[in-house]
């Protein structure tokens, strides 16, 4: 088996080890980036219905969840958004801005996967697929990696193996089990920007009302996002689902508000005064989708005229539509789940140059680190950022 010898060695050509590679060896350090994948950079390729949502206008720390919310503000400063702009307005990409500030590529997130092999390329720096990892020891000076297919000797070693979101596009656990066979701390994961499941019960109710779609407001605890909602049939999703699905538990209550500009109960109260033979349904019918609207009076027993109802049923059904509570039964799991919460502890890491205080030598970053950003573009600038700012020093 033949041994290479390189001063940086990165794990994982998705986008922060290929952001990582090129300005490593923009550096002058010869390396090497390998991934057992067969093509490069999945995840770039099928995020954002494949047109990457590959940053957002407003980058804010407050955007990320973490056990230290700190950590990630130094590598977000020093390489910004309008940075990665820059990058992909050098080559050509043209994008447009959607909803919340996502930024979308106009014609595919191909062009994005083809730039950063191009800066790799210009720089030096080798990238190697379909090249499985078999064990990683530390050495004297450095590391050996032993492959499917060599030895690799190297200096510095980046773990930027992604997490366990979405398996089958090749995720999986090796740079959380490396880093705590390696002795570092790591914050249990679990999934993240993941749909709600139901058990039986619940789905029994909520029977009918699959592919409905609408503005609301989703919390857990004091946190809540508003933007679309969507009924599937194993529970809920869209993007105020998965927004609040990193801040919750399980066994948490998820509050739901259908008609987050209407004081239901108002509005009920008011017709009810002013037509008292106008139906619930019709009065809900003007504020929520019809189907919506007719399983919501079914379930509160609320059919019928206004004036037949009382304020208690009124006041039943307005708390159904502002505040609905329902317990998920848990997620849809890394399958479907966009990132993974948890990761590397980052007390383990220096926030300036990632490398792990614990094993000199020894880089994480990207989605491996506890850090974990909202919908909309968030991690793939934490991926450019975290990359960017460990290139400058391995």
């Amino acid at each position: 088996m033949s041994i290479i010898k390189t001063d940086v060695l990165i794990i994982g050509a998705g986008a922060a080890g290929m952001m990582c590679a090129a300005q490593s060896a923009q550096r002058g350090r010869h390396t090497q980036v390998i991934d057992h994948s067969k093509k490069l950079a999945e995840k770039i390729r099928i995020s954002g219905g494949g047109r990457c949502n590959f940053t957002n206008m407003d980058i804010q720390p407050k955007n990320y969840l973490s056990e230290n919310p700190h950590f990630c503000k130094s590598a977000l400063k020093r390489y910004t958004n309008w940075d990665f702009i820059s990058l992909i307005s050098d080559y050509n990409i043209t994008y447009h801005e959607r909803d919340h500030g996502q930024l979308f590529c106009d014609d595919s997130a191909q062009q994005i996967i083809d730039m950063l092999q191009t800066e790799c390329h210009k720089a030096g720096a080798e990238i190697r697929l379909n090249t499985k990892v078999e064990g990683v020891s530390k050495t004297e000076d450095g590391f050996l990696v032993m492959t499917d297919s060599d030895e690799i000797e190297c200096a510095h070693l980046v773990i930027a193996t992604g997490g366990l979101s979405i398996p089958k596009i090749g995720a999986t656990n090796f740079g959380l089990k490396l880093a705590e066979t390696m002795g570092l701390n790591v914050i249990h994961p679990r999934p993240a920007l993941v749909p709600f499941t139901f058990d039986q019960e619940t789905r029994d109710k909520l029977s009918g009302f699959q592919g409905i779609a609408l503005e609301a407001t989703v919390k857990v605890g004091k946190t809540e996002f508003r933007e679309a909602l969507l009924f599937t049939h194993k529970g809920i999703s869209g993007p105020s689902v998965l927004q609040i699905s990193s801040y919750w538990t399980p066994g948490q209550m998820v509050e739901i508000n259908l008609a987050p500009d209407t004081d239901v109960f108002t509005l009920l109260k008011q017709t009810k005064l002013e037509q008292p033979k106008q139906g619930a349904q019709k009065v809900l019918s003007q504020i929520l989708p019809k189907r919506l609207a007719q399983r919501l009076v079914e379930q509160s027993a609320c059919a019928g005229n206004l004036a037949d109802l009382s304020d208690k049923k009124l006041q039943t059904l307005a708390t159904s539509i502002n505040a609905w509570q329902l317990l998920p039964s848990g997620t849809e799991g890394y399958r479907t789940a966009e990132v993974m919460r948890g990761g590397v502890d980052t007390n383990e890491l220096s926030s300036k140059t990632f490398e792990s205080k614990k094993v000199p030598g020894l880089y994480f970053i990207g989605e491996v680190v506890d850090v974990t950003g909202h919908l909309g573009g968030y991690n793939f600038q934490w991926a450019w950022a975290s990359g960017w700012c460990a290139g400058q020093f391995v």
